[in-house]
């Protein structure tokens, strides 16, 4: 056995576009102990309840992740409408989840794309990121923004997707899921990405339970767990709702179940543009979150799930707000995948997790 050596990895890294620093405890080539060091990007975002009434809140909690943007938006309206005991329309809760699963088919190309450039693709990469313009163009063509979509409000949402866009969507849509078909058949067939990642990184089921493991990361253990399998929202609609999973747990795993969710969400917005009820979008709300009243909501973010919890105080500045991130329940779990790697596989372990430390750190 060699000598022992801590090695730092990040935060500035030039495979991984997130600000986290590992210090990794190693023995020749061999990973022995991860050690997660992170706060490099905390902004106190949450403390801000107390300064921005319930409303505009929902613009700062948007803002804590570029890529889940979306999904903390959503998450937070629909915490403060449990809060304040609102309900809003079905086409609102429609239209939620249609962008939402837009949103989950833009992190996973995104995701894509980096993980093409680190096995050495450039094409691939640029591929995968070709088709993600065209999800964003679908974005601005229906909520004006490609990165910041201000579209959710407490009580609905503050824009309509009229018929000839829903239309758009299906042919948009259709379009990538051809090419995407290819780009997967890259991902899961070629030797090279085999190479790479079969074997490496291995979670086991019990392990992955046993860590709270949440989104892609732990159904590529075998766990099937989903929050969208439980929701009483938008979900609902649909006919049916099953989460792809797969039981090796290994990298290669991560990358087929994040590469097959996308065909999966864009068969749930299809369906749900077929189902889509007329009706209003959003509902007035009035007055203030009670003096100590209390609301907690779960979200199946494209990282997995995420917790929000709110509480009242009879103003319009909330006493509490407070997230969960996917991330934060993710890093016991990481630092147990590159427990006994090689060095080299390192970068590549932790791309399949995805972390998000901008969500993490807040």
């Amino acid at each position: 056995m060699g000598k022992a050596t801590v090695i730092p990895f990040g935060p500035q890294h030039p495979v991984l576009p997130e600000p986290l620093h590992l210090d990794l405890v190693v023995e020749d080539e061999k990973v022995i102990e991860a050690i997660p060091q992170i706060g490099f990007i905390h902004r106190g975002l949450e403390k801000l309840v107390e300064t921005r009434d319930y409303n505009q809140f929902i613009y700062v909690a948007e803002r804590i992740c570029g890529i889940c943007a979306f999904g903390h938006s959503m998450g937070y309206a629909e915490t403060v409408e449990r809060l304040m005991g609102i309900e809003i329309p079905d086409r609102a809760k429609m239209l939620r989840v249609i962008w939402h699963e837009l949103s989950r088919i833009h992190s996973h190309i995104l995701w894509m794309g980096l993980a093409a450039d680190a096995f050495g693709f450039e094409s691939l990469f640029m591929h995968c990121w070709r088709l993600r313009e065209r999800v964003l163009d679908l974005f601005e063509a229906t909520t004006g923004g490609r990165v910041i979509f201000s579209v959710v409000r407490v009580g609905g949402v503050n824009r309509d997707i009229t018929d000839e866009q829903l239309k758009q969507f299906v042919d948009v849509l259709d379009g990538i899921k051809g090419e995407y078909k290819e780009i997967c058949d890259t991902f899961l067939t070629d030797r090279s990405v085999k190479n790479r990642t079969v074997g490496v990184g291995h979670i086991s089921y019990d392990d992955a339970l046993a860590l709270s493991m949440v989104g892609p990361f732990v159904r590529a253990s075998g766990v099937k767990q989903d929050v969208r399998m439980l929701r009483n929202d938008g979900y609902a609609f649909l006919d049916g709702f099953e989460p792809v999973i797969d039981p090796q747990g290994d990298c290669y795993a991560r990358v087929k179940v994040r590469a097959l969710e996308v065909l999966q969400s864009i068969d749930i917005i299809e369906e749900l543009i077929r189902k889509l009820v007329p009706g209003e979008i959003a509902v007035t709300v009035k007055g203030n979150p009670a003096d100590g009243a209390e609301a907690c909501n779960v979200l199946e973010q494209p990282r997995g799930e995420c917790y929000y919890y709110a509480r009242g105080n009879g103003t319009k500045n909330l006493a509490r707000m407070r997230m969960r991130t996917p991330t934060s329940q993710n890093l016991a779990g990481m630092t147990t995948a590159l427990a006994g790697c090689d060095l080299a596989d390192v970068n590549m372990i932790v791309l399949t997790i995805d972390p998000c430390i901008s969500c993490t750190e807040r």
